[in-house]
């Protein structure tokens, strides 16, 4: 039996048109996400920024403080970290994506947060290690950062929810650290402790306690 014309361009064309459709779906599933997770990370900062003027304010000598390379510092850190992980969350959000340059970014805060430690364990004296590690404002630093977090990691779980992670713990905990690197930036213009062995620690801890209730939401909500 002879196959007609319109029988043998059925299969490929059929095949082409699914293919189509496909790319077409994914390129509006991530619009719809990327347009999501924008929202989030607006009211995220917004919640945040509420949080800490009702909680804490901006220390009073900011204007003045700012100029030095300590306090700098701290900002280096903590913004460039807030955004490097909302970018993973936007791929994190979208099964298969490419995870792009965001992990890399997150290589070099690291590796700066490392230098600006051996630089002042190398200008300081060993036995003022100690005072720059304790300083003044750890406990508090322990309570507000994840208290500044909440509404930032709330607003990242439901975002979540509208995507499709394929490992919700994982993609909790990167909401917390999301969450903790922007409470640390606003908490940042309140501490008075600026020793880049102080935020190393404190911050980083505040910031491990954000990502473990991530990663507990994440695994009972995404």
């Amino acid at each position: 039996m002879m196959m007609s014309d319109n029988d043998s361009s059925s299969g490929p064309a059929t095949g082409t048109d699914r293919l189509i459709e496909m790319l077409s779906k994914d390129a509006r599933g991530r619009r719809r996400f990327e347009k999501i997770l924008l929202r989030a990370v607006t009211f995220a900062v917004g919640i945040a920024a509420i949080v800490f003027f009702v909680l804490v304010q901006p220390r009073p000598d900011l204007e003045l403080a700012a100029r030095t390379a300590r306090v700098l510092f701290k900002f280096i850190i903590t913004v460039p970290l807030a955004i490097a992980m909302i970018g993973l969350l936007d791929r994190i959000g979208r099964p298969a994506a490419p995870l792009g340059p965001w992990p890399w970014l997150l290589g070099g805060i690291g590796a700066m947060l490392a230098v600006g430690v051996g630089a002042e364990l190398a200008l300081l004296p060993p036995e003022e290690w100690a005072t720059s590690l304790i300083g003044t404002n750890a406990r508090y630093c322990m309570l507000f950062i994840p208290l500044i977090a909440i509404g930032p990691l709330f607003c990242f779980i439901v975002a979540l929810r509208q995507g499709m992670p394929t490992h919700p713990g994982l993609a909790g905990a990167a909401a917390g650290i999301a969450s903790g690197a922007i409470a640390a930036a606003f908490y940042a213009s309140h501490c008075p402790d600026d020793s880049p062995l102080f935020v190393a620690t404190w911050y980083t801890l505040a910031t491990c306690i954000v990502a473990a209730c991530g990663y507990a939401a994440g695994r009972r909500f995404l």
